[in-house]
């Protein structure tokens, strides 16, 4: 059974006008359950996440900073959001749902969460709609507890996962794929095991056909026994920052290619949801929800 992490806390209100698709965290699980992909019951809320949890990834200053509401109003406005308890709340309750999503995915080969993907996040500081990097601290916590050993974060969002690659440079147990925007956001990159650059206006034939053979080869040559995948739908040609040509049916397969080389690897994978802005959200609530349709066909 696919379990899936989800809290009424994920739709976190925001300021009128405000950019980020908060939206999304509702509808999402309203319409997977309306259509029958999943049932209620399969939604679980995260539970309490350990400090030393956090710590194992993120600076013990800036999480006390953070936690205390006493960062400074720039490192404030470089996360995107206004800071308050419950929006802390939220970010600690969402990397506590792609921690739990591990053990669900070691049992049935595959989880989601309905919010996460917060690649943004450095240890030590938050940025781009991202406090705390929650696939890191998912990734950290199955190393500590010895059940992994070789961890690939395969990370599409249209934007590079500066933070991820920043925590884990120079760890040889977790490689590091971003296949992003060559021009978009960051403007200054960190330098992830592989970074992919993707001119302006990339459509599905050349996008699928980078991204089989260099995780092909990845999962040849590393051989990872675990995998976290960010699939961020700022991909779509109708995102407002993507900058990227695909339509829903090439973001629909890009997703299929993944979930079925982890499946034919039986190499667990959490799926978290990252971003996505297109102008309607029903372009993204569709394109989130075809990753969860696959991951029943492909699982279940």
């Amino acid at each position: 059974m696919l379990r899936v992490a989800w809290s009424k806390a994920y739709n976190h209100p925001l300021p009128e006008k405000h950019r980020f698709p908060m939206m999304k965290y509702e509808l999402l699980p309203e319409q997977l359950i309306y259509e029958g992909t999943i049932k209620e019951g399969q939604l679980f809320i995260p539970g309490r996440l350990k400090t030393e949890q956090i710590l194992r990834t993120h600076d013990a200053n800036y999480w006390r900073r953070l936690s205390s509401l006493n960062l400074s109003s720039a490192e404030v406005r470089k996360t995107g959001f206004p800071h308050s308890e419950v929006l802390i709340e939220r970010e600690v309750n969402i990397a506590a749902g792609t921690v739990e999503c591990c053990q669900h995915a070691l049992k049935h080969g595959v989880s989601f969460n309905i919010a996460g993907g917060t690649h943004h996040a450095f240890t030590d500081r938050g940025e781009g709609f991202c406090l705390l990097n929650d696939m890191a601290i998912a990734a950290s916590d199955l190393l500590a507890n010895s059940l992994a050993s070789k961890i690939l974060m395969i990370d599409l969002d249209v934007h590079q996962g500066n933070g991820t690659a920043q925590i884990f440079t120079g760890n040889k147990q977790v490689f590091t794929l971003s296949m992003h925007g060559a021009r978009n956001y960051p403007a200054r990159k960190e330098q992830s095991s592989l970074d992919i650059g993707l001119a302006d206006g990339t459509d599905d034939k050349l996008y699928l056909k980078l991204l089989e053979a260099n995780l092909k080869s990845i999962l040849d040559d590393f051989q990872p026994d675990f995998a976290f995948y960010q699939a961020g739908v700022d991909v779509l040609a109708t995102d407002k920052l993507g900058r990227l040509a695909l339509s829903q049916s090439g973001c629909k397969e890009r997703d299929r290619l993944v979930l079925q080389l982890c499946k034919e690897r039986a190499l667990p994978v959490v799926v978290t949801m990252g971003g996505g802005y297109s102008e309607k959200i029903t372009d993204i609530v569709e394109a989130h929800a075809n990753t969860f349709r696959l991951a029943q066909d492909i699982y279940f």
